[in-house]
């Protein structure tokens, strides 16, 4: 990976799915892992929507990355319109939009750091349309189908976040 800030919004994932795995009593280690590798393909194919997701889940599965992780990278891009059907498709889904969104969210605070900005925080960034357009509100929303709500995805995010926060810079 040549970009730093995809290395860093990788970490976020990883952190953010396995603290979701916790709380929905699923593999940890297999989340953690879909988060972390979701964009691999981000320097070949990222600009290109067509080939993004497939190329990674292709690079995993030649790597003999257990099939549910390497189907949860598939169906993290919308462009395919393939179906999320596991939790863990579910999640990532979910998940890589709102890193997104924390990590904007961060940054306009004055201290520039999670430890700085709350639930409330986040939640009100969120319903700034505006804000950090590239965050699909849509698509974060689509945690509900993981039976939770949005301050309740998010708090479970922004916490596993801190717990890494060196690593993001944040």
């Amino acid at each position: 990976m040549r970009n730093g800030n995809l290395v860093k919004h990788m970490i976020a994932c990883g952190a953010c799915m396995k603290a979701l795995a916790l709380r929905c009593g699923e593999d940890e280690a297999e989340w953690e892992l879909a988060g972390l590798l979701h964009d691999i393909d981000y320097d070949s194919a990222g600009a290109d929507p067509a080939r993004h997701s497939l190329e990674g889940s292709k690079m995993l599965e030649d790597m003999g990355v257990e099939p549910g992780v390497v189907y949860a990278v598939k169906v993290h891009n919308d462009y395919h319109g393939l179906p999320r059907i596991t939790p863990m498709d579910k999640a990532l889904h979910a998940v890589d939009p709102l890193t997104g969104l924390i990590v904007a969210s961060a940054l306009i605070h004055p201290a520039k750091k999670l430890s700085a900005i709350d639930v409330d925080f986040v939640v009100n960034r969120h319903k700034e349309k505006g804000f950090a357009r590239g965050a699909r509100r849509e698509q974060i929303a689509r945690c509900e189908e993981l039976g939770l709500h949005l301050r309740e995805f998010i708090e479970v995010c922004l916490d596993a976040m801190r717990d890494c926060a060196d690593e993001l810079g944040l």
